[in-house]
């Protein structure tokens, strides 16, 4: 069983879920979807944690955070000791007086120094002995992996509860999702039997495209239920509150809530455990 877990939302946190955020494939909108995801957790009042585990610091970026005065997610696997790990987490700007926190874990070009093909176990704990000293403080914590299975999302898969794939419908979505799910299985054999998949969110789904359609239902036919409903459309509203650094939950017009609502379904199923390896 995950050492970690909520059973509802709507009930009281007593641990905090921690939920990578995954695909073996660039350019599919994964941190868009992380951004979604945390804007629900934000909406829902719990303390949400956004760690930027990708090199491009994109997430970073987009929660316009303050300074951390230098210290990264590159000096937390460097030193993951209380005091370095605290320093690194900064305050995002979604939050103002009054709102439940959301902090982020700041992203570093520089941590790709520590992206090696092969990493040691010990060098694999190193996140997991970071959030161990700040956990107490958060209700859910997403991790924004970089698009590969080298030592940095290797080590956020090992501090990690469960992950969630994020694809689009493509051809090559199609393999990628299916070589995570083998990544998945070596890692629960190899650092982390609690390890669960969390699901497959499709992303930027076009329903006019015959080919997206297509894809889409080959995807069903071979993942099952590990497929998220619901399925999440290409629009540019996402990409604009991304952009002005708002949650998706904040932002004006009618068709933002209905993502809004998306993302609070999503975020239900991919918090709560439904036993699936």
């Amino acid at each position: 069983m995950p050492r970690r877990f909520q059973h509802d939302l709507t009930d009281k946190v007593e641990f905090v879920q921690v939920v990578s955020v995954s695909s073996l494939k660039g350019g599919v909108g994964k941190t868009t979807v992380t951004l979604g995801l945390a804007s629900a957790a934000f909406a829902k009042g719990l303390r949400t944690l956004v760690i930027d585990m990708d090199p491009q610091s994109d997430v970073s970026s987009a929660l316009a955070s303050r300074s951390s005065h230098g210290y990264s997610i590159e000096s937390v696997l460097t030193n993951s000791s209380s005091s370095v790990v605290r320093q690194a987490v900064v305050p995002s700007s979604w939050t103002g007086p009054g709102d439940v926190p959301v902090h982020i874990l700041m992203g570093s070009p520089t941590v790709s120094v520590h992206d090696k093909p092969a990493p040691t176990k010990q060098e694999l704990w190193k996140l997991e002995e970071a959030l161990a000293t700040i956990e107490s403080n958060y209700d859910v914590v997403f991790i924004d992996c970089p698009p590969s299975f080298n030592g940095l999302t290797q080590t956020a898969w090992t501090a990690a509860d469960s992950v969630v794939i994020i694809a689009e419908p493509g051809l090559f979505s199609v393999t990628a999702v299916h070589r995570t799910l083998l990544a998945l299985q070596a890692m629960r054999l190899k650092m982390s039997p609690r390890l669960r998949t969390a699901g497959v969110i499709i992303n930027r789904f076009r329903p006019d495209s015959p080919e997206h359609t297509f894809r889409l239902e080959e995807m069903r036919q071979l993942f099952g239920d590990h497929i998220l409903e619901p399925i999440l459309d290409e629009t540019l509203t996402l990409q604009q509150s991304t952009g002005a650094a708002i949650p998706i939950h904040r932002w004006p017009g009618d068709q933002a809530q209905s993502i809004a609502r998306y993302f609070d379904r999503l975020l239900l199923k991919v918090l709560i455990d439904t036993g699936r390896p």
